[in-house]
């Protein structure tokens, strides 16, 4: 399991199509995104990983849906910026999916914060085979217990949309 975290410049979205948001957000738009490249990692305890992969760009979405084919190298997310200039710090991000990994994990949590400057993206990425597991999977976002958004993104299998499993260059693994 790898979620991503990165910061990078780009135009804020309208709330539009999204789920659940506080006042507190300007602006949140959410999508799928190829896998970028990796510059390092930030421990992660509550993850199954135990860290999350650091990007030193955000990638930019490839489709602003909901719908996300489970292949290996496509992620999905969320970019949010806070209403405030100076942002929001000690955000923590919490990812609930259908049981993944021996355990049998559903929900999986990180530190993160929210530019006010610029959309923040937090993203999943599947890294491995076990994490292809079709599904609800939702990203909440809270502060001091505080909701600041939900998104929930329905995984599928890569067949149900095929184009999109295959705009990341990952053909193979269709058939």
């Amino acid at each position: 399991m790898r979620i991503l975290l990165g910061i990078a410049a780009v135009i804020a979205l309208p709330l539009s199509g999204v789920a659940q948001t506080s006042d507190a957000i300007a602006s949140l738009s959410a999508g799928v995104v190829c896998g970028p490249p990796v510059i390092g990692s930030s421990p992660a305890p509550d993850t199954i990983a135990g860290s999350t992969h650091i990007i030193a760009e955000d990638p930019p979405f490839i489709a602003e849906i909901r719908q996300v084919p489970a292949v290996i190298g496509i992620g999905f997310g969320v970019k949010a910026q806070a209403r405030d200039p100076s942002g929001l710090s000690d955000v923590t991000m919490t990812v609930t999916h259908p049981p993944i990994g021996d355990a049998g994990t559903t929900t999986q949590s990180y530190r993160s914060w929210v530019s006010g400057t610029e959309p923040s993206m937090t993203f999943y990425q599947f890294d491995e085979e076990y994490e292809r597991v079709t599904g609800t999977w939702t990203f909440t976002a809270t502060q001091a217990g505080e909701e600041l958004f939900a998104v929930s993104f329905d995984v599928v299998p890569p067949q149900a949309l095929p184009d999109l499993a295959a705009a990341c260059g990952y053909l193979d693994l269709l058939s």
